[in-house]
């Protein structure tokens, strides 16, 4: 006629979970119930991370005991309260259990201090039941006040508090029961007919006049389910006399007389009886021949007089126990006095708070741990989680590493000031090496302007000119057109300029060793060597660009790991490897021309460049030979700036080197720039 236990053992963890309470005291009964319940709890509480802080036997029924053994017992019931951390006692017992409890608490509660108050949060199960023995009566239970308690469902019938209030203890003759009952409630000595002797009952004595922990006065869950068990039985009665149904066991199949009656004859008629009782309930059994009805939560409140009061306060369905099982309205809770109407806390330690994660302690059970803040890269957005976690790519954890922050996207924009900066510089060193090329085309028949070959000076501008320009293709949001070009634009125009250089360079050498007599370098001599260098070198690096972005080119792509809190829209190179290739030749021809031009630097030569190529290729190869780690040791868009300023740095340097003192004679000293004027010098 009541729930399943095992439904009882699902709420208690329900309800722990609920109020967030992971370190609990067990006082059971020291029976075989109590072995029972404990056999399937503990498993539960494992699996919900919820410990048990210690767990106590309670005698089953009060004895007389010698007075070393009750002071036993009485430490030994009393030793739990000094573990301050445990606020919710789980109690599981019948009422005599309980009496045997409160009767040690109450001798051990002089010796308690204030932090080692009795007013914990009681959990009661619902065999569980408040009394108190006449000894026991001038007690006062205060510090079961707020308990909690799993009671069988009930409703107050409406005829059950007029009932109480006119019953007498003569109504029934033979009824030893309500004589002893009335003899202990009122503490007196009963008879019938009643006297007036001052010891002896009146038979007039009220029950709504017993404190609560004596006598109930209200419908509770036990007598509600006797109550419809007694319906359920006469329903099935009934049934069986009001039909012609023949039972197998029937002696020749006349329908038995009730004081002939066996019990295993009227459970086939009560798996099948339904009923409405008088509150208007439905009852019947289930398919495990099990009254429903679940569990309510009550909470007591306790009187200076011992008498109290259950107040409901939620309800155990066992029909929905995977989902909302357990309905509790929390405001309608008084808690014990001493946590001032505040949430009690019972843990074994410290909450972890967002940012932390959980460490376990060693040798303690494993709702002790400490907590320790996550490690870099990682966050914990919720208490007490067990680990700490990696954002998403596109987000980062916050300085504290309790949430994800969306990544800002980051590039090299035109906008910005840096952008702006390179941009203005690009833009004027492309407007100077124009400058440079109209002043060398308008001054094309002096003297200084025809020397080392003219048409490799105004195709070394040109390709300075692009060096310039194509800085700006590494600027603004990665495209797809832009990443195809940028690199190779970078390294196939400088390979030209670099080239020319060279060009030049040699020219310089093969026109000193042709003026020796009988040379054979005279055949060189021309234009032809010239632009056979430029044209091969050009076409060398032309064919490794061309195998790169045949077979792995530059695509678009974003960085989220490089930079905490961006994500970095950037060319991925494609193969790396390509990438130090074309920059590998750029170096060559680079380094092969500072070698040429230094070793013809001092030629006796009228129009030598060799010292201007020298300072220009010197320049050149310092800057990107610190390039390579200055760029693999920056991230993001620093590391596309780093690039871009290499870019016009070494353009620069080649422009400023090899053509501004020329420039210099053509525009400030015009008078230096005839073949007179630079044979005297020379002479």
């Amino acid at each position: 006629m009541v729930p399943n236990e095992a439904h009882q053992n699902q709420g208690i963890i329900l309800l722990l979970k609920h109020f967030g309470w992971n370190w609990v005291g067990l006082f059971v009964v020291d029976d075989e119930s109590g072995d029972h319940f404990l056999q399937a709890l503990e498993p539960l509480l494992s699996q919900h991370g919820i410990c048990s802080s210690f767990t106590e036997r309670i005698k089953r029924q009060a004895q007389l005991n010698p007075m070393g053994e009750i002071n036993d017992m009485v430490e030994s019931v009393s030793q739990p309260f000094t573990d301050l951390r445990t606020n919710a006692y789980v109690v599981y017992g019948e009422t005599l259990s309980i009496m045997w409890l409160s009767y040690f608490l109450l001798l051990g509660a002089p010796g308690y201090s204030e932090t080692t108050s009795l007013e914990k949060v009681w959990i009661m199960t619902a065999q569980t039941d408040f009394a108190l023995t006449a000894l026991q009566k001038g007690s006062d239970l205060k510090f079961f006040h707020g308990a909690i308690s799993f009671t069988v469902h009930a409703h107050e019938l409406p005829e059950f508090l007029k009932f109480l209030q006119v019953i007498k203890p003569c109504w029934t003759q033979g009824d030893g029961f309500l004589k002893d009952f009335w003899e202990q409630a009122f503490d007196c000595t009963f008879q019938c007919p009643p006297t007036r002797d001052d010891e002896i009952c009146s038979g007039e004595e009220r029950l709504e006049t017993l404190s609560g922990v004596v006598f109930e006065a209200r419908m509770t869950g036990h007598s509600y389910s006797i109550y419809n068990a007694v319906y359920a039985v006469a329903h099935a009665l009934h049934t069986m006399y009001s039909s012609r149904f023949n039972y197998r066991a029937m002696v020749e199949h006349e329908r038995p007389e009730l004081q002939n009656l066996r019990p295993w004859q009227i459970h086939p008629l009560l798996q099948g009886v339904t009923f409405n009782n008088s509150v208007a309930e439905t009852m019947s059994f289930n398919e495990d021949q099990e009254m429903g009805g679940g569990f309510d939560i009550t909470n007591t409140l306790m009187f200076p007089n011992n008498s109290f009061y259950k107040a409901k306060v939620g309800k155990l369905d066992p029909s929905d126990l995977e989902g909302k099982a357990l309905t509790i309205n929390d405001d309608l809770i008084m808690w014990p006095r001493r946590f001032n109407q505040v949430v009690p806390v019972s843990l074994c330690c410290d909450v972890c708070q967002p940012g932390q994660e959980k460490k376990k302690e060693e040798g303690k059970k494993f709702c002790c741990y400490y907590c320790a803040p996550c490690p870099d890269g990682k966050i914990s957005n919720q208490k007490d989680m067990d680990d700490c976690f990696t954002c998403p790519g596109d987000q980062y954890p916050s300085k504290d590493h309790d949430r994800c922050i969306p990544k800002i996207q980051s590039f090299l924009s035109f906008e910005e000031p840096m952008g702006i900066g390179l941009t203005s510089l690009a833009v004027s060193g492309s407007l100077i090496t124009a400058l440079v090329l109209w002043t060398f085309i308008k001054h094309k028949e002096t003297p200084i302007v025809k020397a080392n070959n003219q048409d490799i000076t105004y195709t070394l501008l040109a390709s300075l000119l692009l060096c310039f320009l194509c800085a700006l293709l590494f600027l603004g949001r990665p495209r797809k057109a832009t990443c195809l070009l940028r690199q190779s634009a970078f390294g196939i125009i400088f390979s030209v300029a670099v080239s020319c250089v060279l060009a030049k360079t040699i020219t310089v050498v093969v026109a000193f060793m042709a003026t020796k007599p009988g040379s054979s370098m005279r055949k060189w001599m021309g234009k032809r060597l010239a632009y056979s260098i430029v044209l091969s070198c050009s076409l060398i690096q032309a064919g490794i660009c061309g195998g790169w972005l045949a077979t792995s080119p530059p695509f678009p792509d974003l960085d989220m790991q490089s930079l905490a809190g961006e994500i970095v829209a950037e060319c991925n190179e494609g193969s790396i490897i390509m990438f130090y290739l074309v920059l590998g030749y750029l170096g060559l021809l680079s380094i092969i021309s500072f070698t040429m031009a230094f070793l013809a630097r001092k030629l006796p030569d009228t129009f030598n460049e060799a010292k201007l190529i020298t300072f220009s290729m010197l320049i050149f190869c310092s800057v990107w030979l610190s390039f390579v780690p200055t760029y693999l040791s920056t991230k993001g868009k620093y590391m596309v700036a780093v690039e871009i300023f290499s870019i016009l740095t070494s353009s620069f340097g080649l422009l400023g080197c090899i053509f501004f003192p020329k420039c210099y004679i053509i525009l400030l000293r015009p008078e230096l720039n005839s073949r007179e004027q630079l044979i005297r010098r020379k002479n």
